[in-house]
């Protein structure tokens, strides 16, 4: 793929993950379908998102993770995911977790969804 053709699926995905609303998930899997159908570009969507340098402005509102809400999607099997702030120098899981827990969004030990929150929380209704 070309940079150019990178760039603008970055931007795609950037552009649905920032309508993912305070207190509900989505995942990769519907991020991918909403981009273009295909559920098969769920990791591609990942890799995406693992490059979203939050940094560590992490808590702040200026942030491109609080700004594209990165933390806000999780896997198709309702588990955390993986969430690399800081380059990856921190425990990604937890921070992700304790993100999740301020919006009322909680997971068991395992790192699951609650299943009572799973109908509740997942957002799919994406728009271009």
């Amino acid at each position: 793929m070309s940079k150019l053709v990178i760039a603008d699926l970055s931007r795609k995905v950037y552009n649905l993950c920032s309508q993912i609303p305070k207190g509900r998930v989505s995942t990769y899997k519907l991020i991918a379908i909403a981009l273009n159908g295909n559920a098969s570009y769920a990791r591609t969507v990942g890799k995406i998102l693992s490059k979203c340098e939050c940094e560590e402005k992490l808590n702040s509102l200026d942030s491109l993770c609080e700004r594209i809400h990165c933390y806000r999607v999780i896997n198709s099997n309702f588990s955390l995911g993986g969430f690399t702030p800081n380059e990856g120098k921190s425990n990604g899981k937890e921070i992700k977790r304790k993100k999740l827990a301020s919006e009322k969004i909680f997971f068991d030990k395992q790192g699951y969804l609650l299943r009572n929150l799973r109908k509740k929380v997942i957002f799919k209704d994406f728009h271009e």
